[in-house]
Formats: structure tokens, sequence, C-alpha cells
């Protein structure tokens, strides 16, 4: 059933964007509350997101499919037989969104209920006698390709499985820590390690039981609005007020943790991104696409379980004051489980500031400049602050007073930031055009140009990206790229993020005294990014001219990993041309390339990682039985040691500071230490030594001036 446009409140313009309005209503009860939380969102996305989905039974299918993994992604509470009885709402909870009722949530919460009562009787009886880790059983891990249990009977034998795979993996930890000499280990046996690791377990899920019994209707009536909001796109998102409240403290940066960005997903927290100068990046070992699993402070004995928490509630585990310690037990993408200790702090923002150094390879390619930019950052609270692009700016001028046979920029890793900042450095590389096209939906693009003719450097240009190398990193490596202003190396693509969120408050328009607010905050994907070829960086992000194999080459990883993310679309080119540099030599300089990396040993090192690596994430189907379970993470292991002890110094590669930069670097003891731990990590880059290769082939026949033509194709708008 189509959503009726009469149902939703009005939209109008203010201030050049267009906000949510809604209309004086007299005091009402919790369930008008929560009817008109559903018009408002529903009718908010719909008229204000890129990609408003049609409100009709397919909708209502993926809502249906989408909310029940979200309440039992771990297939822990709900069996097929309860689902068959409330089947008939896979094709009605149009219609329920469409009056503003939940009948079929309402039945949700009492299936709920029902599981959770039964599991509270499974594992106390479950966990009171030893397991038999001889016997050959296997657990599937992946949850998508879990089915819900057929009955009580099937589930209770879930519930026995997977607290057998908990106990195992804790007893495997045990047992390692009794060979590397635990004091408080030593001397106890198998069956005395198993009988305490069974009582940090009860105790765990007494816990998690403690918790689950605390949360509100307010909490799950979240995880309900939000099944909807997701299949507009990954990046929109229904906030209650409290966890807008927790988004604004995350974001803050004021806050002491860890430093990584997490997101929940199915039962497990997921790390996303490593912050550039926070404890974690400092630490080297927590990585994206890590999966947290438990949560131990220094000083306890036990780590607390946090499959199947809260996001939110993860998060105040992990944060604590500066200085203190927390261990995290991770899976790594290759299913090793690791314990990582990082020592809180707050993020240091000098190491997110662009920084730059001279490389010099000799009877290779000397006197080269090389950038790198961890996050397009910008402060726009005080007047005359840093932002990148200014830090940019005047790295340049330094490398260019060293007379520099080429520069390279590097953009790995980094997440992006500020628009303005993106389009002011992209021209600092060309005369003047356009940068990037920013289109809303049902509108012509507006297109963000450098109107500055200045060219503040026009010699060899590279620059580095890999996967995850984001948004703003995206448009000015596909401008640059577009332009054939500098050759792009890196990984097969980048992150695939071409898309713009705005905050909108539920709330406004409506009297503040009404007792229906407040009602929460949508964040919302409302623009797209274009290239100036007409393409988008959505999706498909950027393909480096020259690709380099690294660890998740056979993987999907950025915004591919997405079941809903917007599609890659075209809009029309724009006319832009470049008067600076010609890369006619680009085919050559990548043949050769190419060949260097099909017979470099690490390179193909890093394939052979990469091809076990994605094999290793295909095969959640782990064992039962305890010694071929240590026999897998041992081996895993043995291949993540092994194949980090390939990566060593460059043999003749020397780096070395900017003059004008010595007297920032001495002022204390932290600096002169950062900076001499960056240049080491510098000499042990593989990946960089390949691109002074390539700059080396690229200057080989650089100097001429040739004019980009304009690009010839002119796309109407496709799959838009």
């Amino acid at each position: 059933m189509k959503f009726k446009g009469s149902l939703f409140f009005s939209l109008i313009a203010l201030l050049g964007m267009a906000i949510l309005v809604g209309f004086y209503a007299p005091p009402v009860d919790n369930t008008e509350k929560e009817a008109m939380l559903m018009h408002r969102m529903i009718g908010g996305l719909n008229q204000l997101h890129y990609n408003p989905v049609d409100i009709n039974d397919e909708f209502s299918k993926n809502v249906f499919n989408e909310y029940l993994d979200r309440i039992d992604g771990g297939r822990r509470w709900i069996t097929q037989e309860q689902l068959d009885q409330v089947a008939s709402f896979k094709t009605s909870l149009d219609d329920e969104a469409a009056a503003g009722t939940y009948e079929f949530f309402d039945k949700s919460l009492a299936m709920l209920d029902e599981g959770i009562a039964k599991a509270k009787t499974y594992y106390p009886e479950i966990l009171a006698k030893p397991f038999d880790f001889t016997k050959s059983e296997n657990l599937e891990l992946d949850l998508k390709k879990k089915a819900f249990a057929k009955n009580d009977a099937e589930l209770r034998e879930y519930w026995e499985k997977s607290l057998k795979y908990d106990v195992m993996t804790k007893l495997a930890g045990k047992l390692r820590g009794q060979e590397d000499g635990d004091e408080k280990l030593v001397g106890m046996t198998e069956a005395e390690l198993e009988a305490d690791v069974r009582k940090t377990v009860l105790k765990n899920y007494d816990d998690l039981f403690s918790r689950i019994d605390k949360l509100k209707r307010s909490d799950r009536l979240s995880d309900y609005l939000n099944s909807i909001a997701s299949l507009y796109d990954p990046h929109t998102v229904y906030f209650e007020p409290k966890d807008k409240e927790d988004f604004d403290i995350r974001m803050s940066g004021t806050l002491e943790g860890i430093g990584a960005q997490l997101r929940g997903e199915d039962d497990y927290t997921k790390v996303i991104r490593i912050i550039p100068g926070g404890p974690a990046w400092k630490q080297k070992e927590l990585e994206a696409n890590d999966l947290i699993m438990k949560v131990r402070q220094e000083g306890e004995e036990e780590a607390l379980d946090v499959t199947g928490m809260r996001l939110d509630e993860v998060v105040t585990y992990i944060r604590g004051k500066k200085g203190t310690k927390v261990i995290l037990t991770v899976k790594k993408e290759n299913g090793e489980i690791k314990e990582i200790k990082i020592t809180r702090d707050v993020v240091v923002y000098e190491e997110s500031y662009a920084k730059s150094v001279i490389l010099d390879y000799p009877g290779k390619m000397e006197n080269v400049g090389y950038i790198k930019l961890p996050q397009f950052y910008a402060d726009f609270n005080r007047r005359g602050g840093r932002s990148s692009a200014t830090d940019i700016g005047k790295e340049l001028e330094k490398l260019k007073a060293q007379n520099v046979n080429g520069i390279i920029l590097d953009l790995r890793n980094n997440g992006g930031g500020s628009l303005r900042d993106v389009q002011k450095m992209t021209g600092y590389f060309i005369e003047e055009g356009p940068i990037v096209q920013v289109k809303s939906r049902d509108r012509d693009p507006d297109i963000l140009e450098d109107s500055d003719s200045r060219v503040q450097y026009d010699g060899p240009l590279i620059v580095m990206v890999n996967s995850f190398s984001a948004s703003a990193s995206e448009i000015l490596a596909a401008a640059l790229q577009d332009y054939g202003r500098a050759i792009i190396v890196g990984s097969k693509s980048t992150f695939g993020k071409g898309t713009v969120q705005r905050f909108f408050d539920l709330d406004r328009g409506l009297p503040s005294s009404s007792d229906i607010t407040p009602l929460g905050e949508v964040k919302l994907t409302i623009q797209k990014f274009y290239r100036v070829n007409g393409g988008s960086t959505q999706l498909k992000g950027v393909v480096p001219d020259i690709v380099i194999p690294d660890r998740y080459h056979f993987i999907e990883v950025g915004e591919r990993e997405y079941d809903k993310a917007l599609p890659w679309t075209e809009i029309d080119a724009v006319p832009y041309k470049q008067n600076v540099t010609s890369l006619d030599n680009l085919p050559a300089v990548k043949k050769a390339s190419e060949a260097r990396i099909a017979k470099n040993e690490i390179f193909n090192a890093v394939l052979e990682n990469a091809k076990r690596l994605k094999e290793q994430s295909d095969d959640t189907n782990y064992t039962l039985k305890l010694s071929e379970f240590q026999a897998d993470q041992a081996e895993r292991k043995e291949a993540g040691d092994k194949f980090a002890e390939l990566f060593k110094p460059i043999d003749g590669l020397a780096v070395r500071n900017l003059a004008a930069d010595m007297e920032s670097i001495n002022m204390d003891t932290t600096k002169i230490a950062s900076n001499q731990e960056w240049m080491e990590s510098i000499k042990e880059d593989a990946y960089l030594e390949e691109v002074l290769y390539i700059m080396r082939d690229m200057t080989a026949t650089t100097g001429s001036r040739a004019v980009v033509p304009v690009n010839p194709r002119k796309n109407k708008i496709k799959n838009n």
C-alpha cells in the first residue's frame, strides 16, 4: 500500500534548508506520541531523503526481516514456530506505518519476552555441568547464515552449542596463559580451569539478562524505527533523545578513551575506523573490521562479554580516564582471537595534522617530498583556527623551497572531513575549475569550484589511497584523476562513501510544552557527491590508476559491505581542463609498476595473505573440539606473525625532516619521539617504496605542458 502524502506534515524552507515543521497538538498519551513519531519520521524521510523508498508491501517485507535481525540477530530468542504466528504482518507493516499503529511491534515484544524467559532457564542448567570438548561438533558463527530455530528443542540445542563455544574460547585462553607461566593458573588441571570458566560465563550471562531486564519499550521502539530508517541507506539513522546526546558526546572528541569509531553489527561491536592521533592509533594493534568480544579493565581478572550488548553500553565500558588501561578481546578478520591492551588518553590532535618529510632513495629517486594527511580538518569555532587546506599550502611551500623532484600526498586511512578544505586544496594543483558536484534530490547539482587561478604546485604528483580513504579523500583523488593532474596509487578501490548527511529535529515546530516531545532526531542522507566527469564516488569509490594489493584485495570493505547502500549513478559531466602538466606516459608507468609488483616478494605475500584472509572470513563454521580449535588458532596466529615480519626497513631509503620543522619538533621530548617513530614507520613502508619507483618513471619524461581537453561525455542522470 502506498503511503498517502496527506498523512504527513508540511515542509517549508528556512534559510535555504528544508526543516521539519509540525502543528500544534493538545496533550496526548503514549499511543498518540508513538503514532506521531512514526508519521513524522517516515514523512520526513520520504520528502527529504536523497533516494526515498516506496512504502508498499516490499517495504513491509524488508522492515519485517530487518527488525528481526536487529532484535534477534544471534537467533537466541525467537523460534520459527513463533514467526509463523506473525507471518501475516510481512505485507501489512506499510499499512501500520500509515495508520501509526504498532500491532506487530507489540507482538514482537511478547515473543521476545517469551524467548528471554526460556533462555533464563536454559543457561544455568547447561552451565551446571562440564562440557565434553573431545566431541566433534560445529557452530555457525555467521549470523547471516543462521536460520531461526524450528522449535524450543532446537533453540535449546543452539544455546548448548553457543555456551560451549563461549567456555571453549575462554578455556583455550586460560591454557595459553598457563603455558606462558601465569602464576594464577599454574598447577590447575584442565578440569579445574573448565569449571572456573563456566562460573565466569554464568556470571556474564547473569549480567546480560540483568541488562536485558532494564531495557525499556523506547529502546525496542528505537530498534523498530531504525529497521525502517536503514532501508533508505546505511547512514540514515533514528536517534531517540538520549541516543542523540551520546552521539554528540562521541563526536565531540572531548572524551578520554581509545580513539576508535565503533558500530553495532548483529551481536557484535565492530571497529570502523581508528582515529588519527588517538590511543589505538598509537598502539597499532586494533584495526578496522576487528570485532570486540570482551572488555576488561586493568586489574580485573575476568573480562566482560559484550556480545549482544547495545553499542552505547559497550562504549561506557571502553571509555575511561586518561592513563587507565582497557584490555579488549577482539576477533580479527582471519578468525584469530587476540587480547589488546590500550592505555586511554585524549586524542593528540597534533598527530592528525598535515606533516611532511623528504625521501631519498639513492640510485632510484631522490629529493621527493612526502606529505601525510590523516584527515581533513577545520576549526570553525575560532577565527584563524587550523585547517588542513592552509596547512597543506604551507607544506607545499616548504617542499618547493627544497626544490623537490616530486610530491607524494598520502591519504591512506583518511576518513574525510571538511568539504571546504578539499575544495580549496584541490585547487592548489590546477589553475581553476570545478572540483566536485554536490547534488540534492530533484535539483540541479551545485558545482564547487577552485576560483583561484594560481597553481601552488605544478610538479609531478602522486596521491596514495586505500580502502579506508573516504569522503573528502575520494573527492580530491577523483578530481586530480579526472584532470589528469596526478597518478592515483593504492588498493583496488577507495571506501565509496559519496553521500552527505544532516540531522533533522523531529520536535521542530511543536510547542515545547507539548507532551509529545521529545521525539528525537533523524540523521538522513540529503545529497550525493559527483565527480567532474559525472560519475559518483558513491559505492564504487575511486579506482586507482595503479593498484597495489593489500590485505583486503579479495574482500569487500567500505560502502560495498552495506546491503542498502545507495547505488553508483551518473549525471552530466562539467567542462574541465588543466594546462599544468601531462600524464601522457601513464600507460608506460603503469605497465612498469605492474611488472615490479608481480615480482615483488612482499606484494606476492600480501596477495597470499589476502587469499587466506578471504578463505578464513568465509569459513564461519567453527569447531567445538578444543584440540582442533587450539590448533586452528595457533595456525592463524603463526600466519599473521609471519606476514607481519615481512615489513622491514627498506635498505637504502633515507627519511629526513625539513629544516623549517626542526625547531617545532625539538620543542619537547614527546614530539621528538613521535617524529622518530613516524620516520621509522616510513622506512618500513613497502607501498611507499613502489611509489618512489613510480615517481622515478613518471618524472623520466615529464616536463611537457599539455592541455587536458574537456571531457566529451554528456550523460543524462542514470539510476537516479
